[in-house]
């Protein structure tokens, strides 16, 4: 298996972490079914959203699978007004990642990086290792000290019709 710069610096730094390969759909790069196929419980499976904020540029949202970001709450912890997701055309020159292969370590740069307060009750939670079809689990307390994260109130729920 490639290492990719996440895993590399998860050794590096002695972190303790599982892999877990699974096949992945181009075409339907959902959290939801990429829990479902792996029989993972989509609240511990985090997906990693980089935006914009009108004021301080890039940030990066960890959010659980099954919750959307709360725009306002995380553009008020970062002092913006706004923040909108970054153009997928513009991801990987931004980040080193590709959609679907987003890691929250190992960025290019390191934009400030918030992690759903939800989190911290699990200990446990998986992310994407840093390419498509490649998620590593590890504790929470290791990915917050590892990318100097800060845990807020950032998710929530869906809208039901």
């Amino acid at each position: 298996m490639k290492k990719t710069n996440a895993i590399r610096i998860l050794e590096r730094k002695k972190v303790p972490y599982q892999l877990l390969e699974y096949t992945y759909d181009p075409e339907n790069l959902d959290v939801k079914k990429i829990a479902l196929d792996n029989k993972l419980e989509i609240a511990e499976v985090y997906k990693t959203l980089v935006v914009k904020g009108n004021k301080t540029g890039l940030l990066v949202a960890v959010i659980p699978g099954d919750k959307k970001l709360n725009r306002k709450a995380i553009a008020k912890a970062s002092g913006n007004k706004k923040i909108n997701l970054v153009p997928i055309d513009q991801l990987e020159a931004l980040t080193g990642y590709i959609r679907g292969a987003c890691s929250p370590i190992g960025m290019k740069s390191s934009p400030p990086i918030f992690v759903d307060i939800t989190a911290e009750a699990l200990g446990d939670i998986w992310v994407n290792a840093g390419m498509r079809g490649l998620l590593m689990k590890l504790k929470v307390d290791d990915l917050v000290k590892l990318s100097n994260a800060k845990l807020l109130d950032i998710a929530e729920v869906y809208d039901t019709l």
